[in-house]
């Protein structure tokens, strides 16, 4: 019920507003000519079918359609040129409504100039000059009648279904708008409607067309202050107020009271509101760009401060350093003091500083970009972390001008990170502990019980001669299995906390290790070293044999590879081990899906003594694991590594 209502309402409104658009265009016909320079029937009826739903567009159609016949009855115009009007009406409404819809994928918004100019071409344009086609047949001179009527259609199209639109979309902020804005478009229409008057609409021909030019200021005044809305309003008054002097032989467009010419009038109008329009459409793209330009760099403040992060620009020339203004609560210096780069790195952590100063000197035009993390030390003495994230700009010469960039405060994230490293070194630390114990009550009690109970055996073997040949070999199988026994709680001893590390370093446990998973499994590894520290600190020499442990592990039980090598080598300021297998490689995308806790192990102890971590792999050349341990994590006055 509601539907219909309001379907009957819109077609209400469409034949209402249809005949009196026809009724308003009949007021403007010009004699002798008889002929109405600004026609905005098909306008209005376009307007509507553009702004309301798909399901309205047959009701409101047809309704206004049935507006202008009843205007074109009522003047008693005979019934085949009413047929070709009705027949030029219907066919410029349907191609302007679906053309210009289709073409904005909705509402048209005339907010850029690209829109600007698709809307002059569908509606200012096509639209017109396809109803003028026809309609122009219900006139004994074609051509004539059909300029006129392509330009009375196109004016239309030019003035008043712009504002249209611009009504309609603003008509919910009317309510928000102040006051003097009101005041201000009011007191604007005024002056232009008695300018107008004066200029367009006075008594007799205008001696001097100069004065045409009066409307400049006032046009300019709609199109910076009111854009294409305001415009395009000015313009529909202008326009009436002109046709309405023609209409009563007055205005600079009459001969001599007595006739006008059309085409000039039109002419005019089209050419005065054309470039005024641009005008405001380009003033509406730039406030546009600007909006979204201040938009944008609200949010980016805004997710600098929820991130803890400021923009930066050094002038590598000048030294000069320009900030945003989340740099203040990072660094504890007033973005608005003037500091330089100088000053800036003066506050960076002593530490530090020489890791930096390095690492922009190193920037070059193969290689822009800067990731590094560091310590600032702020004007109150607290310490922070900072992540910076640059990229530095060259001349022709590949001297640096200039570096741009974002600066994060990543104290928080360091704290954690290094409360996570207290606590994995702690659980490893606990975890070699719990090993060490295992491995000594293996050894010290269950081995020394086993080589008892394998004594014993042995022993019981020897002296009992009475048995039978079948309990004999009933005991020498249980010998042999104590014996196994033994050598594998030896063996897990071993492996739960490697002795010979302790007593005799790592090269020594190194090739024992390599040596016992040769023996006990199908795989040779082959183990080299030189030039190995005398000295290496235990946790650093305990995570390198547990890495080549693991990895060992992992070869034996993933690759299939029948050959296997390890080495270990002093390399300048850093200890470097390698381990290498030639079967069948893996993806490390899918081994971290799997969860691939071997290597996350490896990983994290590397991490605990300041160690880098990397692996190449593939299914066809196998695999190789490289970890580094900087000689900075190397002690000179431990133990000797048995090498």
């Amino acid at each position: 019920m509601h539907d219909s209502r309001q379907v009957l309402l819109w077609a209400a409104l469409a034949i209402i507003l249809s005949y009196l658009a026809a009724r308003f265009g009949g007021a403007l016909i010009l004699r002798p000519q008889m002929v109405s320079p600004l026609w905005l029937g098909n306008v209005v009826l376009v307007s509507m079918m553009v702004l309301l739903p798909r399901r309205l567009w047959l009701v409101v159609f047809l309704s206004g359609l049935a507006g202008f016949s009843l205007y074109d009855l009522q003047q008693h115009t005979p019934i085949q040129p009413l047929i070709w009007l009705i027949l030029s009406n219907a066919v410029e409404v349907l191609v302007g409504a679906f053309c210009l819809r289709r073409c904005f994928h909705g509402v048209p918004q005339l907010n850029s100039v690209r829109n600007l100019a698709k809307y002059a071409f569908f509606g200012v344009f096509l639209a017109p000059f396809v109803g003028a086609f026809l309609g122009a047949l219900s006139s004994r001179n074609y051509w004539a009648s059909w300029k006129l009527a392509f330009f009375s259609e196109a004016l239309g199209f030019l003035t008043l279904l712009p504002a249209i639109i611009g009504w309609a979309r603003e008509l919910s902020s009317w309510t928000k708008r102040p006051r003097k804005f009101y005041l201000e478009a009011l007191g604007l229409l005024a002056a232009l409607v008695v300018l107008c008057n004066l200029v367009l609409a006075a008594s007799g021909k205008a001696s001097l067309p100069a004065v045409l030019y009066s409307l400049v200021p006032l046009l300019l005044w709609s199109s910076l202050r009111f854009g294409l809305t305001g415009v395009s309003t000015s313009m529909i008054a202008v326009a009436f107020v002109s046709i309405w002097g023609a209409v009563h032989g007055r205005g600079p467009f009459t001969e001599n009271g007595q006739s006008t010419d059309v085409l000039s009038l039109q002419l005019f109008l089209v050419f005065a509101a054309t470039p005024f329009m641009f005008l405001a459409v380009l003033v509406e793209e730039r406030q546009g760009a600007e909006n979204e330009l201040r938009e944008s760099e609200e949010r980016f403040r805004l997710a600098a401060q929820a991130g803890k992060m400021f923009a930066y620009e050094w002038d590598a020339r000048t030294d000069a350093l320009v900030r945003s203004e989340e740099s203040g609560q990072i660094l504890g210096i007033d973005a608005s003091t003037s500091v330089t780069g100088m000053q800036i790195l003066a506050r960076v952590h002593p530490d530090d500083r020489e890791m930096l100063a390095s690492a922009i000197a190193s920037l070059s035009p193969e290689k822009p970009a800067l990731e590094i993390k560091y310590r600032m030390v702020r004007p109150d003495g607290t310490v922070v972390w900072v992540g910076r994230s640059s990229r530095a700009h060259f001349d022709a010469q590949g001297k640096m001008i200039r570096v741009v960039g974002m600066v994060a405060d990543i104290t928080e994230r360091k704290m954690v990170e290094e409360a996570l490293s207290r606590l994995s070194r702690r659980l490893i630390e606990a975890q070699e502990q719990d090993r060490t114990r295992i491995a000594r009550e293996l050894h010290d009690d269950l081995g020394q019980r086993m080589a008892l109970l394998q004594i014993g055996l042995e022993q019981m073997e020897h002296e009992t001669s009475g048995l039978s040949f079948v309990a004999r070999e009933q005991l020498r199988n249980v010998v042999g299995i104590a014996s196994e026994l033994s050598s594998d709680l030896h063996s897990l001893s071993h492996q739960l906390h490697p002795v010979k590390l302790d007593l005799q370093g790592l090269v020594a446990a190194m090739g024992s290790l390599c040596g016992e998973v040769s023996k006990q499994h199908s795989v040779e590894v082959t183990f080299t070293h030189h030039d190995v520290p005398e000295h290496i600190r235990e946790d650093v020499a305990l995570c390198l044999f547990r890495v080549a442990q693991e990895a060992l592990r992992n070869v034996v039980k993933h690759s299939s590879a029948e050959h296997a090598s390890v080495e270990l080598a002093g390399d300048g300021d850093e200890i470097h081990l390698c381990i290498t297998d030639w079967g069948a490689g893996f993806s490390a995308e899918s081994v971290g899906r799997k969860g691939g806790l071997g290597l996350i192990s490896m990983e994290e102890r590397l991490r605990l003594v300041q160690g880098a971590f990397s692996i190449e792999s593939d299914s066809l050349r196998g695999t190789r694991i490289n970890a580094r341990v900087p000689n900075a994590a190397v002690a000179t006055d431990l133990k000797p590594s048995g090498q």
